[in-house]
Protein backbone atom coordinates (compact mmCIF):
# COMPACT_ATOMS: atom_id res chain seq x y z
CA UNK A 1 0.00 0.00 0.00
CA UNK A 2 1.86 3.05 -1.23
CA UNK A 3 0.82 6.61 -1.77
CA UNK A 4 -0.10 7.36 -5.35
CA UNK A 5 0.61 10.85 -6.68
CA UNK A 6 -0.56 12.35 -9.93
CA UNK A 7 1.97 14.00 -12.18
CA UNK A 8 0.90 17.46 -10.99
CA UNK A 9 1.02 16.33 -7.36
CA UNK A 10 4.52 14.99 -7.84
CA UNK A 11 5.72 18.26 -9.36
CA UNK A 12 4.08 20.20 -6.54
CA UNK A 13 5.85 18.00 -3.99
CA UNK A 14 9.21 18.51 -5.73
CA UNK A 15 8.61 22.28 -5.79
CA UNK A 16 7.68 22.38 -2.10
CA UNK A 17 10.71 20.33 -1.08
CA UNK A 18 12.94 22.60 -3.18
CA UNK A 19 11.46 25.72 -1.62
CA UNK A 20 11.88 24.25 1.86
CA UNK A 21 15.52 23.43 1.17
CA UNK A 22 16.11 26.92 -0.25
CA UNK A 23 14.43 28.56 2.77
CA UNK A 24 16.50 26.52 5.21
CA UNK A 25 19.77 27.41 3.50
CA UNK A 26 18.79 31.06 3.08
CA UNK A 27 17.96 31.32 6.77
CA UNK A 28 21.51 30.31 7.71
CA UNK A 29 23.00 32.78 5.24
CA UNK A 30 20.66 35.57 6.36
CA UNK A 31 21.05 35.06 10.11
CA UNK A 32 24.73 34.07 10.24
CA UNK A 33 25.99 37.62 10.68
CA UNK A 34 23.13 38.72 12.92
CA UNK A 35 23.27 36.02 15.60
CA UNK A 36 26.19 35.91 17.98
CA UNK A 37 27.15 32.29 18.58
CA UNK A 38 29.28 31.22 21.53
CA UNK A 39 32.95 30.57 20.79
CA UNK A 40 32.54 26.86 21.58
CA UNK A 41 29.97 26.56 18.77
CA UNK A 42 32.37 28.19 16.32
CA UNK A 43 35.10 25.73 17.35
CA UNK A 44 32.71 22.78 17.01
CA UNK A 45 31.57 23.88 13.54
CA UNK A 46 35.17 23.60 12.29
CA UNK A 47 35.03 19.82 12.77
CA UNK A 48 31.84 19.22 10.77
CA UNK A 49 33.51 18.77 7.34
CA UNK A 50 35.97 16.19 8.69
CA UNK A 51 33.20 14.33 10.52
CA UNK A 52 31.00 14.21 7.43
CA UNK A 53 33.89 13.03 5.26
CA UNK A 54 34.75 10.30 7.75
CA UNK A 55 31.12 9.20 7.89
CA UNK A 56 31.06 8.89 4.11
CA UNK A 57 34.46 7.25 3.58
CA UNK A 58 34.90 4.93 6.56
CA UNK A 59 32.05 2.52 5.73
CA UNK A 60 33.42 2.10 2.21
CA UNK A 61 36.84 1.25 3.64
CA UNK A 62 35.87 -1.21 6.36
CA UNK A 63 32.80 -2.75 4.70
CA UNK A 64 33.63 -3.08 0.99
CA UNK A 65 31.57 -6.27 0.59
CA UNK A 66 28.85 -5.37 3.10
CA UNK A 67 30.47 -7.03 6.11
CA UNK A 68 33.23 -5.59 8.29
CA UNK A 69 36.62 -6.63 6.91
CA UNK A 70 39.71 -5.47 8.81
CA UNK A 71 42.05 -8.02 7.22
CA UNK A 72 44.99 -7.51 4.89
CA UNK A 73 42.78 -8.82 2.07
CA UNK A 74 40.78 -5.58 2.22
CA UNK A 75 42.63 -3.55 -0.40
CA UNK A 76 40.43 -0.49 0.09
CA UNK A 77 41.35 -0.34 3.76
CA UNK A 78 45.07 -0.59 2.99
CA UNK A 79 44.83 2.15 0.36
CA UNK A 80 42.76 4.27 2.76
CA UNK A 81 45.35 3.90 5.50
CA UNK A 82 48.09 4.92 3.08
CA UNK A 83 46.02 7.93 2.03
CA UNK A 84 45.57 8.85 5.72
CA UNK A 85 49.34 8.79 6.21
CA UNK A 86 49.83 10.99 3.13
CA UNK A 87 47.16 13.37 4.45
CA UNK A 88 48.90 13.67 7.81
CA UNK A 89 52.31 14.24 6.23
CA UNK A 90 51.35 16.62 3.43
CA UNK A 91 48.05 18.20 4.54
CA UNK A 92 47.25 18.34 0.83
CA UNK A 93 43.89 17.05 -0.40
CA UNK A 94 45.06 16.49 -3.98
CA UNK A 95 48.10 14.46 -2.90
CA UNK A 96 45.92 12.46 -0.52
CA UNK A 97 43.37 11.59 -3.21
CA UNK A 98 46.07 10.78 -5.74
CA UNK A 99 48.01 8.58 -3.31
CA UNK A 100 44.90 6.72 -2.17
CA UNK A 101 43.64 6.06 -5.69
CA UNK A 102 47.09 5.12 -7.00
CA UNK A 103 47.58 2.73 -4.07
CA UNK A 104 44.18 1.12 -4.64
CA UNK A 105 44.74 0.70 -8.37
CA UNK A 106 48.25 -0.66 -7.83
CA UNK A 107 47.08 -3.10 -5.17
CA UNK A 108 44.20 -4.26 -7.37
CA UNK A 109 46.59 -4.75 -10.31
CA UNK A 110 49.08 -6.70 -8.18
CA UNK A 111 46.61 -8.78 -6.18
CA UNK A 112 43.77 -8.89 -8.66
CA UNK A 113 41.09 -7.72 -6.23
CA UNK A 114 37.90 -5.84 -7.00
Amino acid sequence: MGISLSSAGLWLLILLIGLGTFALRLSFIHFWGRIELPQIVHRALRFIPAAVLAALVLPALIRPEGAIDLSLHNLRLIAGLLAAVVAMLTRNVLFTLAAGMAALWLLQALVGGA
